[in-house]
């Protein structure tokens, strides 16, 4: 897992259009970053939705949001549609990016161990290091959470 205060690995994947997206692209600019399961699904449609909720505080805060998945273009296009999302999201098909973020590995679901997408959060600030990082979310509120550590409200 990464540690707060240290540099977040900088990486390059496609949006929802195909186009890459690189991290240190961004910088200027704070960047919430996201990893989630899949798209569309109960826990995942409320966490995108309380970002999508969000985003004029994160615009007031010179941040984006960029939420990462397995799940490719044609799946983050309509689920952008269905949910009217209004940030990025991009496909880490092979979750290189995930793994090097710790948000990939073992995790206990309904009972059962399984390998896959460990949900987290990353805030980055403006030269690209880690402020904060959550890995146990509340989906429903979120981003929420996440627009008051910005504002340095209790997150």
């Amino acid at each position: 897992m990464l540690k707060e205060n240290s540099m977040a690995p900088d990486f390059e994947l496609p949006n929802e259009n195909g186009e890459l997206v690189k991290l240190s692209s961004f910088r200027g600019q704070k960047v919430v970053v996201y990893f989630y399961p899949k798209d569309d699904t109960p826990g995942c449609t409320k966490e995108a939705c309380s970002f999508r909720d969000a985003k004029p505080i994160f615009d007031d805060l010179n941040a984006v949001v960029i939420g990462i998945s397995r799940d490719g273009g044609t799946s983050h296009q309509g689920f952008i549609a269905k949910h009217g999302l209004n940030f990025t999201l991009l496909s880490d098909e092979d979750h290189k990016v995930m793994e090097e973020y710790g948000a990939w590995g073992e995790k206990m679901l309904y009972g059962k161990v399984s390998i896959g997408v460990i949900r987290s959060t990353f805030i980055i600030d403006e030269e690209g290091k880690i402020l904060k990082t959550y890995y146990k979310v509340n989906t429903a509120i979120h981003g929420q959470a996440v627009s008051n550590y910005l504002r340095g409200l209790k997150a």
